[in-house]
C-alpha cells in the first residue's frame, strides 16, 4: 500500500511542486495551506508522514507539531525551515519533529530524507515487534509495548510518543550504555549531528514523569562522559 503524506505549506507553488514530485514517486499526497487546516487534516489520521513548514498562517509549525505530539497516536514529521531559523530548528526537534530540511533544498534531497526517515521508522517498528516480551517491568515501573502505555505504582504515566520510544528502548536494553549520538541515530533518524542536547531535553522530561527524584534517578541513569543507560533489571 502506498505511503500517505500530508504537506502543510502556505506557498502554493512550492506545495504544488512537492506534491507533484511525491506523487511521481508513488506517494499519495494531500495538501493544506495553513496551520489550522493542516492540523484538522492531520487529525483525520491515516497519514504516514507530515511535511510541515515552520512558518504558517493561523498556527505555526512549532505549535502544530507540539499539538500533534500531545496526542497518543504518532505520525512522523519532517519540518521545512529557513537557513536563519537555527533556534526554531532546535525547538522543532525537541518538541518531536523527526527530521528537517533547510530551504532552499533540492527535490532529490527531500526525497532522500523521506526515504531515510521511512527506513528508520520501519527499523524501530520491526525491533519493537521482535521484542520477546511486550511488557517490561522494573520495580514499580511497567511498560506495555503493545499498548504503548506506562504505569508507575499502578498509576498511568502520560508520555509523548518520543518519550515512550526512548523509555521502551532503554528498558529493552537494561545496563547497556548509549551515547547521545547513538540515541539520535536510532530514535530520531539521520541528519541531527550537533543536536545531542535534544536527547538531554527528552531525558529530563522523561525523568520528571517517572522518577521520584529526577536529580537522583532510579531508572534512566547518567554515565558521566559517555551517555545514558537503563538500570539493571
Amino acid at each position: 500500500m502506498p505511503k500517505r503524506i500530508l504537506i502543510i505549506e502556505d506557498n502554493p507553488e512550492l506545495a504544488g511542486l512537492l506534491a507533484m514530485h511525491l506523487r511521481d514517486n508513488s506517494y499519495v499526497v494531500e495538501v493544506a495551506q495553513d496551520g489550522v487546516a493542516g492540523l484538522a487534516e492531520a487529525e483525520t489520521g491515516g497519514f504516514d508522514l507530515i511535511v510541515l513548514d515552520l512558518m504558517l498562517p493561523g498556527l505555526d509549525g512549532i505549535e502544530l507539531c507540539r499539538r500533534l505530539r500531545a496526542k497518543p497516536s504518532y505520525v512522523p514529521v519532517l519540518m521545512l525551515t529557513s537557513k536563519s531559523s537555527e533556534l526554531d530548528r532546535v525547538l522543532g526537534l525537541e518538541i518531536g519533529a523527526d527530521d528537517y530540511v533547510t530551504k532552499p533544498f533540492s527535490i532529490n534531497e527531500l526525497l532522500a530524507r523521506i526515504k531515510a526517515l521511512f527506513r528508520r521508522i520501519e527499523q524501530v517498528t520491526g525491533e519493537r515487534e521482535r521484542a520477546t516480551s511486550q511488557v517490561l517491568r522494573a520495580d514499580e515501573l511497567v511498560i506495555n509495548q503493545e499498548k504503548r502505555s506506562v504505569l508507575l505504582g499502578n498509576k498511568p504515566v502520560e508520555l509523548t510518543a518520543k518519550e515512550f520510544d526512548l523509555l521502551a528502548y532503554f528498558a529493552r536494553h537494561p545496563g547497556r550504555v548509549f551515547t547521545r549520538i547513538q540515541l539520535l541515530e536510532t530514535l530520531w533518524g539521520y541528519g541531527h549531528d550537533g543536536y545531542e542536547h535534544t536527547v538531554n531535553s527528552h531525558i529530563n522530561r522523561l525523568r520528571a514523569k517517572i522518577e521520584d527524584d529526577p536529580a537522583h534517578p532510579r531508572y534512566v541513569l547518567t554515565v558521566w562522559g559517555v551517555g545514558y543507560k537503563f538500570r539493571e533489571l
